[in-house]
């Protein structure tokens, strides 16, 4: 006899397609937990903004609370001494948030720079500004 016998071979996958068929339903699908963004209850008194240009030239903004607007300090740092500007700009208070608007065109290892020098100097929130799209 030179011919393969089949018929065990088709009978295993049988058996196997049943128990596929019969255990796939039971399978609960993974579950991701996604956050949400929702609008908080109140905007902070003081909000630093870290702005990268296409350019790469780093602006560092400071708006504090006052009369009427409030004031807002500016000033130009590098990659190097903008956590120090940042840091500097808090005053002590490590609640006051410190968010990044940098330019779509520049390259996202850029920002996660700017957000690793930020870490390692102790700045503890650190956000990323987006637009919402129309």
């Amino acid at each position: 006899m030179s011919d393969i016998n089949m018929v065990p071979f088709i009978d295993v996958m049988l058996v196997l397609l049943i128990i596929f068929m019969v255990t796939a339903p039971l399978l609960s699908p993974s579950v991701i937990d996604v956050p949400s963004v929702g609008k908080a209850s109140a905007a902070p008194d003081q909000v630093i903004t870290i702005e990268i240009n296409k350019e790469l030239k780093i602006v560092v903004k400071s708006r504090k609370p006052g009369q009427g607007t409030g004031t807002t300090s500016k000033q130009d740092a590098t990659m190097d001494t903008v956590a120090k500007v940042a840091l500097q700009m808090q005053a002590g208070n490590a609640s006051t948030p410190v968010v990044i608007s940098a330019d779509k065109k520049i390259a996202y290892e850029n920002v996660v720079k700017l957000m690793d020098h930020l870490q390692r100097a102790g700045v503890q929130r650190v956000g990323l500004s987006v637009t919402l799209a129309d």
